[in-house]
């Protein structure tokens, strides 16, 4: 089967065939909640002995590559999805061991509150230390082996709509296309996958996520949706510190009170700690650097001691969707659903995601096959939410559903306040906080802010932005169109540099933005596109919402081996 499609150029309009494919079901994204999904259905169609067909398209250069979390896991959706991943070898070898969490202090103080006194949201028995990459590697195995096709380094560039205005499917981007926008002599034109029903799993604040959010209003009613930036690196530490399963979340230092976020570290196989700090998006002060906060974090002596004699082997970052159940969009629409981060199933107080997202897909592909199979396709999934209102997930959700609202309010004062909602009402406390700014809103003039002085790297502990990203083995054909796009390329200097001291160069992790002087001596902002981990911070934070972020050519961004 074959699809016409459009290619723009400067002064030429050409059009192009390009190949469809079909499937009953399409999912976007190769993480734990696209491949759970991919697995459920097939599953369903291996016990009614049904044809079912179901593809996954992934944009890294492999499953896992572009996967990067804490991270600690519940096992209870993997229990749920493969019960028996024991005996089948997934990656689950670091049984939490012990819990500490600290309120780090100024000047090297820190303190620990009972355990006994903490909510029960922050204790992990029960739980793994893994490495969500390597997990995903194992899912995809274990979909591949069930028949699902899966399709990586080829990214989704274009959500496909049927006459109706319903979800068709999804187009992957052309490769080959030169920075002029014109085919080179490389061009390969992308392929259509139609699907009766289409998964969105790119993880938090995904481009195309992002675009049904708006088209079909899933954000009517819903509080604004929340996000984190988590900033992370494996280190092998000497095996005389290392603790195998050891735990520790951290709250306080180097962040001010008022500024969500807490660090950790957890101990895992071959001597390794991964560590890294979660740093809300929605700080005020211009000046603030996530990337700078995390190395300041590292220098604290309860994080120093582990990692003197160490060695850093990898480094990545990827905002994360904090939001919480008052910010669920919808999840349906005609065609197709929004699963895992994509939707917002992260835990925050919890600090779990990968548990949310495989029951989410789960979820969604038990109403997708029972439409498939009743001759169903492209209309809306309801049993999908209906289904996910009377699970475990939305009573855990619901019971976390006011703990960001109450760190909003700063730390001391939230801290007591989830605990006391916690403690005494379980969760269940009748009223529900909501809230009224998106993140990218808070962002104050640097002229009522204080400029923050960062100490230089000392290339032991502490690392400049460059050999980090070196680190997440990071590549992106220098021969094609910036993937991160301006609504307006004069609001950076007109706007953002005057007003907010150019904070682009700040929050993004990965040095992708800069200030330079152009030829006339004008400022103007350099995107260093090629430098991109795909965080997503920018599309988020940019206080204009003047940067887009849309795919590159599929494979480019981060190689992460074990995140």
């Amino acid at each position: 089967m074959h699809a016409k499609m459009h290619f723009g150029g400067n002064d030429r309009m050409d059009v192009i065939e390009r190949e469809a494919m079909e499937y009953d079901v399409v999912i976007v994204g190769g993480g734990p909640s696209g491949l759970a999904a991919a697995i459920r259905v097939k599953q369903l169609a291996a016990e009614q002995g049904k044809e079912v067909g179901v593809c996954v398209l992934e944009k890294g250069s492999e499953i896992g590559a572009h996967i990067l979390s804490g991270a600690v896991m519940d096992p209870i959706a993997i229990n749920e999805l493969v019960p028996d991943w024991k005996e089948r070898g997934a990656p689950l070898n670091s049984p939490v061991s012990e819990d500490r969490f600290l309120f780090l202090k100024e000047a090297g103080g820190s303190f620990a509150p009972p355990h006994a006194l903490l909510p029960s949201c922050f204790h992990n028995d029960g739980c793994y230390v893994v490495s969500l990459a390597n997990l995903v590697r194992w899912l995809g195995q274990q979909a591949e082996a069930l028949g699902v096709e899966i399709f990586a380094g080829f990214a989704a560039a274009e959500i496909l709509y049927a006459d109706n205005g319903a979800v068709k499917g999804v187009a992957t981007g052309n490769l080959g296309v030169g920075k002029d926008g014109q085919p080179t002599e490389n061009f390969q034109p992308g392929v259509e996958l139609h699907g009766k029903y289409t998964f969105f799993a790119e993880g938090a604040r995904g481009h195309l996520g992002k675009q049904l959010l708006a088209r079909f209003k899933l954000m009517e009613g819903r509080d604004p949706q929340t996000w984190g930036t988590g900033i992370k690196e494996v280190w092998e530490i000497d095996p005389a510190k290392h603790k195998d399963g050891l735990v520790v979340h951290t709250a306080g230092w180097p962040l001010d009170s008022s500024t969500y976020g807490g660090g950790w570290m957890y101990h895992f196989e071959n001597h390794q700690v991964s560590i890294g700090l979660v740093v809300g998006l929605g700080y005020t002060n211009p000046y603030l650097e996530p990337f700078q906060e995390f190395q300041r974090w590292k220098t604290h002596p309860q994080i120093r001691s582990f990692l003197e004699g160490g060695k850093r082997v990898a480094y990545g970052a990827r905002a994360i969707n904090a939001s919480g159940l008052q910010s669920l969009p919808k999840l349906v629409f005609p065609g197709g659903a929004l699963i895992g981060c994509d939707a917002g199933f992260l835990n925050a107080p919890r600090i779990k995601g990968s548990h949310a997202a495989i029951k989410s897909g789960m979820l969604a592909a038990d109403a997708a096959f029972d439409a498939v199979v009743n001759g169903r396709s492209q209309d809306e999934l309801a049993a999908y939410p209906a289904a996910f209102e009377s699970s475990w997930l939305h009573d855990e959700l619901h019971r976390a559903r006011n703990f960001k609202p109450w760190l909003d309010k700063g730390l001391g004062f939230g801290s007591v306040m989830f605990g006391i909602d916690q403690h005494l009402f379980r969760g269940k406390a009748p009223w529900t906080l909501h809230r009224q700014q998106a993140d990218f809103e808070k962002l104050l003039p640097a002229a009522q802010c204080t400029p923050i002085e960062y100490p230089r790297p000392d290339g032991t502990i502490t690392f400049d932005k460059l050999s980090s990203v070196y680190l997440s083995n990071t590549n992106h054909e220098e021969n094609q169109p910036a993937h991160l796009t301006l609504k307006d390329a004069s609001v950076p200097a007109a706007v953002n540099l005057p007003r907010f001291a150019g904070p682009e160069a700040r929050y993004c992790p990965a040095a992708v933005y800069e200030y330079v002087k152009s030829d006339s001596g004008q400022d103007k902002l350099q995107i260093n596109f090629q430098n991109c981990v795909h965080c997503k911070t920018c599309d988020i934070k940019d206080p204009a919402q003047n940067i887009v972020w849309v795919v590159p050519e599929g494979g480019g961004g981060p190689n992460y081996p074990n995140m």
